[in-house]
């Protein structure tokens, strides 16, 4: 079958499109045939091996997993013996090891349905961006004044819609280019940022999810209500050893002595929360938002449009 393999980190240069053997599931595992896989940020930093401190889990001299790739939709091609959820001809989405290839082995609880009225490229485009979106939104009720820093990106437009879907009063901090597609979306108030501070503004918020890591920690607390919320989200890699791993340890000292609440998380892919996400994607309260489609043999292009940090929504490949 064909594959996007990686021997070494790098650029996207070190992709590789290869034959390589089918997957072997195990017991608790569905073969799934790709249909099409999402990309995201967290991709291109599995690819660069960034930031350094997280080369453990990646692999310390080249990457444990030589094919690249999570997010997935598709068909279930075959299911092992302790499997009771899905049945082969069964579409779905979700996580898998090394989805950017023609099969992928998915583990049954980190797969749902595919919601009925999306199709497996909108459907790639969903699960680690939407679970983060949800995540990162727990807790948000009606009325609440809720803030989306870097909005147009691919966590940032499923937060707006959730938020949204949660009954709160939104405003989605994005660029120019990105203002119209942010209010079709259902943003109640956007923000370019090139031309103002949403941090030196008079409004403040009751939760914050940055997603950019633009402003300081100070900053935005500035724009938090007393006992607001801020939720830190930023994958910038200016830092190759930590990433933004430095300003959270400092932001939780800071916070210590403060009202308001610094939360931080680690995004998981749970059965539960898939089967959420398609409830919101069947009830047209969360629609996906493309920027653009590559065939798996331009893999390398795709990652490397979602490295330079611009791309509107998400990006997909096509299988």
């Amino acid at each position: 079958m064909k594959s996007i393999t990686q021997d070494r980190y790098g650029t996207a240069a070190v992709l590789q499109s290869r034959d390589i053997d089918m997957p072997v599931i195990g017991e608790d595992e569905v073969l799934l045939r790709v249909h099409a896989a999402g990309v995201n940020p967290a991709d291109w930093a599995v690819m660069s091996g960034l930031p350094y401190i997280a080369r453990p889990v990646y692999g310390l001299r080249r990457p444990k997993a030589g094919t690249r790739g999570t997010d997935v939709s598709g068909t279930v091609e075959a299911v092992g013996s302790l499997v009771t959820r899905f049945k082969p001809g069964d579409e779905v989405f979700g996580s898998a090891n090394g989805s950017y290839a023609d099969f992928a082995a998915a583990a049954e609880d980190q797969l749902a349905p595919k919601p009925a009225n999306l199709t497996f490229e909108q459907a790639a485009a969903v699960p680690m961006a939407g679970l983060v979106a949800l995540q990162a939104l727990r807790g948000v009720g009606a009325g609440q004044k809720v803030l989306i820093n870097g909005a147009s990106g691919g966590i940032g437009t499923f937060a707006v819609q959730i938020a949204k879907s949660l009954g709160a009063d939104v405003t989605a901090v994005a660029s120019t280019r990105n203002l119209d597609m942010l209010r079709s979306i259902g943003a109640d108030h956007v923000i370019d940022y090139t031309r103002e501070d949403f941090t030196q503004g008079e409004t403040q918020y009751d939760l914050i999810l940055d997603n950019v890591s633009t402003r300081s920690l100070s900053d935005l607390r500035r724009a938090l209500t007393p006992t607001g919320i801020l939720v830190p989200n930023g994958g910038r890699f200016d830092n190759r050893w930590f990433a933004g791993g430095g300003r959270l340890a400092g932001g939780t000292v800071a916070f210590l002595f403060a009202s308001q609440t610094l939360r931080t998380f680690i995004t998981s892919t749970t059965a539960e929360d898939l089967v959420e996400l398609k409830e919101l994607l069947e009830a047209g309260k969360v629609t996906p938002v493309i920027d653009r489609t590559y065939p798996l043999s331009e893999t390398a292009l795709a990652i490397g449009h979602v490295g330079e940090g611009h791309a509107q929504g998400k990006t997909v490949i096509s299988v």
